[in-house]
């Protein structure tokens, strides 16, 4: 059946491989190049390109991959409802998420209404979590600021201060608060483009025409916190984000607003999941 082809020919770009995408579906990997090759050969059209052991998308499977992401979330739907008529006893939700902090919070909460519903979770900064979005690889999302985009329903969440934090060893780490101005000339390390709180710091610096000496990006929280441990800056945080370390302290800018909005987000066309619905309800009961 048709159906089955574009199934499988999906599990092969979802999982990069035909091997991985065998598992997944739990069919042997002869069984599954099988009903690739016959889609290829009933349409007489390329849709993977076999280098060795690797694939990759054509530009005919590229866009035949999008149409199968859509009918991949169409089915996922279809289950999300059938299973709402037993009261949300089963099902899976994916988000996506800029952070575990709030994510674990708004899991807590859900978990606690239905806890039957299998939750996976994928970080990565708004950017990243936004596209997850886009491209039907998460159900739901915590991200911040972002382009308003029609395709997509945001819904405020929380907002939060960005501090500065510093090593036992730094000036500022006694102090209680600092001016936006100290910061002239400081050692950074910072989020990689598209975080949230490398956003808000670069605009709060050109606003009050303050230079930084950048001398690392860093793409994960944990990278930048072993970094400023080291001694090799200082770095920028959402207050809420900061952990208690004996070595490190969040020192506040007292004289400039500088804060990062997060929200709930969904796609448009999802408004009316029992799910989503669900997990947005849980969240903001939580949030109250």
């Amino acid at each position: 059946m048709l159906s089955n082809a574009l199934r499988s020919f999906h599990a092969v770009a979802s999982y990069d491989g035909f091997s991985s995408a065998a598992r997944a579906l739990n069919i042997s990997q002869p069984t599954l190049s099988a009903q690739v090759k016959a889609l290829e050969n009933r349409f007489d059209v390329e849709l993977f390109s076999r280098i060795g052991r690797n694939v990759q998308l054509t530009p005919a499977g590229k866009e035949l991959f999008q149409a199968t992401k859509r009918l991949h979330q169409s089915e996922a739907e279809a289950l999300d409802l059938l299973n709402s008529f037993k009261g949300l006893h089963a099902g899976s939700l994916r988000i996506a998420a800029v952070g575990p902090f709030h994510a674990t919070d708004m899991i807590v909460a859900f978990k606690a209404r239905h806890p039957k519903i299998d939750i996976s979770v994928s970080f990565g900064n708004s950017r990243r979590s936004f596209e997850r979005l886009l491209a039907y690889e998460s159900d739901v999302g915590l991200i911040a600021e972002v382009n308003a985009d029609p395709r997509v329903i945001t819904q405020p969440y929380s907002t939060h201060d960005v501090v500065v934090f510093a090593n036992v060893q730094h000036p500022f780490f006694e102090r209680e608060s600092i001016s936006i101005h100290e910061l002239q000339d400081e050692k950074v390390i910072q989020r990689e483009v598209g975080s949230t709180t490398r956003t808000a710091m670069e605009q709060a610096l050109a606003k009050h025409n303050v230079s930084i000496d950048v001398v690392l990006d860093i793409g994960s929280r944990e990278g930048i916190w072993k970094a400023v441990e080291q001694g090799l800056g200082i770095g920028f945080v959402a207050e809420f984000e900061f952990v208690p370390h004996p070595n490190l302290r969040a020192i506040p800018i007292h004289d400039a607003v500088i804060n990062t909005q997060y929200y709930l987000a969904f796609l448009e066309e999802r408004k009316h999941s029992h799910l989503v619905r669900a997990f947005c309800e849980a969240v903001h009961g939580e949030n109250t």
